[in-house]
């Protein structure tokens, strides 16, 4: 049930992030391509090697803010609910904040 609830946040946070991603890339193309538009792919006035650049550029900013994004929303709902995104309950070994309950757990133990 969980993972159902899930899934339309994720597709709004992909969404996000595309739209993200593709105002960096244009912010960041106006400096390197000096001011013009990123070429398309089928441009007959650009070069391989400026269509290729804006290509690489484009899907690696893509594939970090992406990242980021999903990554960061995965955070959250952790926090939120104690539950990751895929359904696993939150280990405390494997969270972020796993230092704090094993020093919980180190002073609720009965020393022997």
């Amino acid at each position: 049930m969980f993972k159902l609830l899930c899934k339309p946040v994720a597709i709004v946070v992909g969404i996000v992030g595309g739209l993200l991603s593709g105002l960096i890339f244009k912010r960041i193309w106006k400096i390197v391509g000096r001011g013009t538009d990123a070429p398309a792919p089928m441009d007959s006035e650009r070069g391989w090697g400026e269509i290729l650049l804006a290509a690489g550029l484009h899907s690696v900013i893509y594939a970090l803010v992406k990242t980021a994004v999903a990554r960061g929303a995965a955070e959250w709902t952790r926090k939120k609910t104690g539950i990751w995104p895929d359904g696993t309950l939150q280990q405390p070994d494997r969270s972020p904040d796993h230092r704090q309950v094993k020093a919980a757990a180190r002073t609720a133990s009965p020393k022997r």
